[in-house]
């Protein structure tokens, strides 16, 4: 079993920037891709960026050169660098784990069905 911790969320200004962490624990999900997803009231979720068990990245159009997503070397922890922040980056944001093997494309590893393993979430607030 795969536990998602989220942390890091908060309220900012436009123009502005914040760093999630997902501290996750368990077995199984270091050989899988991990993932951020964010979900507005009324919306589906939807996936922000990824990462597989090679570095390999993919991330939404909406957030292209402004958000980045790592790990630390043990893949215990996920991040999510979000620089130049947008009010329609409002949402609540969670980690995901247990995703596809590789990500061979910038459009891969971002469906929710993808993934198996979910946090709780913690919510961003960009406003001014």
């Amino acid at each position: 079993q795969v536990q998602l911790v989220e942390s890091g969320g908060g309220s900012v200004q436009p123009g502005g920037s914040l760093r999630l962490s997902c501290a996750a624990s368990g077995s199984g999900y270091k050989q899988h891709s991990m993932a951020w997803f964010r979900q507005t009231p009324g919306k589906e979720r939807e996936g922000v960026v990824a990462i597989d068990i090679d570095g390999m990245t993919s991330r939404a159009d909406s957030v292209k050169g402004r958000f980045t997503i790592s790990t630390d070397k043990d893949r215990n922890t996920l991040y999510l660098q979000m620089n130049n922040l947008k009010p329609e980056d409002t949402g609540m944001y969670y980690c995901a784990a247990m995703g596809p093997l590789f990500i061979s494309s910038f459009s891969e590893g971002l469906a929710e069905n993808e993934y198996k393993a979910w946090g709780q979430g913690t919510q961003v607030t960009v406003s001014s």
